[in-house]
């Protein structure tokens, strides 16, 4: 099959080259792969920057989700049969969705939502597992409570502003002026422009932050929490508290807590909870996503779609910072 490589970590460009079509499991699903999706984890991966936390043999097929079709089933599979249309988030282990074929466990596909093309189904599963889990798990999101979420025109923004409304609460968040139309229709009720203000110094009395930035972004971020308030981030440092939920052992858990340290005395300073988050596959969670998507509560957001062969120029793109939803890449 055709896949698209890493040969080794660091900001290398990828390679298309032939791979075996993948073994499954007995309670594995073989899929043929029609569209996936770019995230910034891609590059995250490409770089080595989750070394700490997984190390991945090479050549390396990236790629962290997908939608296609089953085309060979494990012995001990139940939910799943030749021919359905799937869409899913593999497991850190078995990340490669940038490729003709996966063998993917089934407790981490569901269904396609019924109503939306290959295309658009690829787009969700990581934004939409990452947002569901930071609002309802970890920030154990309310009605009537106000969240922030940065970067609100980003593939996973435009979900989880969605998501956020959807459970009744108030959502600010920053954009630029170019996303700002794009963030409102999906609801957004403070839009702030980070171009031009400083989101700090306008907000205030936040039950809840979701970040996606990282950096001094998500340092400033404290000021902005209500006292008890709750933090989450895809971007920033895991801590101590994350090592520890991980089964990190002592050494990384100790050197998790070294970074981390500027994190940590702000959480105290402000009497405020921060929380770190790596996203784990869930069909069970997917099919929830799926009801929301096919009764139209949240739709789908793609800035743009590259064909398989441009999945290089997809990356550099993605990298630029500049889209407006989430960039497809279609196989099939």
């Amino acid at each position: 099959m055709k896949a698209m490589v890493i040969d080794k970590y660091g900001k290398i460009p990828l390679r298309l080259t032939k791979m075996p079509v993948p073994e499954i499991g007995e309670y594995e699903v073989l899929t043929e792969i029609h569209a996936a999706s770019i995230n910034p984890l891609d590059f995250r991966i490409r770089n080595g920057e989750v070394k700490l936390l997984i190390k991945y043999k090479m050549p390396l097929i990236l790629g962290n989700d997908f939608s296609g079709v089953v085309t060979k089933v494990g012995t001990k599979v139940t939910g799943f049969r030749v021919g359905n249309e799937v869409y899913g988030r593999p497991r850190e282990s078995k990340v490669g969705t940038f490729a003709e074929y996966i063998s993917i466990h089934e407790d981490d596909i569901a269904l396609k939502p019924k109503n939306i093309s290959f295309e658009e189904a690829a787009s969700i599963p990581l934004v939409g597992l990452t947002s569901y889990q930071a609002l309802h798990e970890i920030l154990q999101l309310q009605k009537g409570q106000k969240i922030l979420i940065h970067a609100g025109a980003g593939g996973v923004g435009t979900f989880a502003i969605q998501l956020a409304k959807l459970m009744g609460a108030t959502v600010g968040t920053t954009a630029s002026e170019d996303g700002r139309e794009l963030v409102q229709s999906l609801g957004a009720d403070e839009i702030i422009n980070y171009k031009t203000d400083k989101f700090e110094d306008i907000l205030g009395n936040y039950d809840a932050i979701f970040d996606t930035l990282g950096g001094t972004a998500l340092e400033k971020s404290f000021d902005v929490l209500k006292n008890g308030g709750k933090i989450v981030s895809i971007s920033g440092l895991p801590n101590a508290r994350f090592a520890k939920e991980r089964g990190l052992g002592f050494l990384k858990t100790m050197l998790l807590s070294v970074v981390s340290k500027k994190l940590t005395t702000l959480e105290k300073k402000q009497n405020v909870q921060y929380r770190y988050l790596f996203m784990k596959p869930s069909g069970e969670q997917l099919r929830i996503i799926a009801d929301f998507i096919e009764s139209g509560k949240i739709e789908p957001v793609i800035d743009r779609v590259f064909s398989f062969e441009d999945a290089q120029k997809a990356i550099e793109y993605s990298e630029s910072g500049r889209a407006k939803g989430k960039i497809i890449l279609k196989i099939r």
